[in-house]
């Protein structure tokens, strides 16, 4: 069976490791990998200020030209893999015209792309959702409830899919259910079924590939993949494309929990 990750991080993000491509890379190949993607966070739009303390969410636009010329040394010494050259996209509501112009830049060296939600909007301000439990919470306070903030979540995502980026616009939907990262911290029970099973649809609908992202099972507030499992066999079911994303932001992390995917759900 051929297994792909088709959500890794690189040692150009700000705030993961240093570890170089060559150790993702070689971790792929004894663990039967045959097709990776790398998908560093893109630079955030030209004008948004990055709110999180240390503004380090996406790489800084003069490092874009060394990234694609890092990924093109690695596919050279890494001939019997595949190996494709991406980027996880921000949708930052508000800045659709300025991400359009990024990933003109950034297009013609793409093969490959999420388009992920990790900032809300609410009143005058953006809010990096998952950037902590305290974070999450100081945002239910003011929204009123944990589910005031799924639904602007799912909101944002919603306005994602159906978003006019450009020509190169991304073609997979990450990690849609992120904002269950801290559900076992706020311990409140949210009916997002529908929610959930909407956007599933939406994705169908467009076109898009869903991102089964298996981050959340490391992370002790989530215990579950992006999306859930159910949704995710409800995915299969429409007949989405389902691409595995570990979203490793170290070779330590690369494809944990593959096996669940692809014994379950493949």
């Amino acid at each position: 069976m051929s297994k792909r990750d088709g959500h890794i991080h690189t040692p150009f993000c700000p705030h993961g490791t240093s570890d170089p491509f060559r150790a993702y890379i070689e971790k792929a190949g004894k663990s039967g990998f045959t097709d990776i993607s790398f998908t560093e966070h893109a630079p955030l739009p030209q004008g948004f200020a990055d709110t999180t303390p240390d503004q380090d969410s996406g790489m800084d636009i003069v490092d874009l030209p060394a990234y694609f010329e890092a990924l093109d040394e690695a596919k050279k010494q890494a001939p019997h893999m595949r190996i494709r050259s991406g980027l996880e996209v921000d949708y930052i509501q508000g800045f659709e015209k300025q991400t359009a112009q990024l990933l003109e830049q950034a297009g013609p060296k793409l093969e490959d792309a999420i388009l992920s939600v990790h900032f809300l909007r609410y009143r005058d301000r953006y809010i990096c959702c998952d950037f902590s439990a305290e974070v999450f919470m100081a945002l239910a306070k003011d929204m009123g409830s944990v589910e005031a903030v799924y639904d602007l979540y799912y909101d944002t995502v919603e306005a994602s899919i159906l978003a006019d980026l450009g020509p190169h616009k991304p073609k997979r939907i990450g990690h849609p259910t992120l904002c269950h990262k801290f559900q076992h911290v706020h311990k409140e029970a949210v009916d997002d079924e529908a929610r959930i099973r909407r956007i599933l649809r939406m994705i169908k609908e467009h076109g898009y590939e869903l991102d089964v992202n298996s981050a959340g099972l490391s992370k002790p507030g989530c215990l579950e993949f992006y999306p859930p499992e159910p949704y995710i066999a409800y995915a299969r079911e429409l007949g989405i494309p389902l691409v595995f994303g570990s979203d490793a932001h170290s070779a330590e992390g690369l494809h944990k929990y593959a096996e669940r995917f692809y014994t379950e759900h493949y």
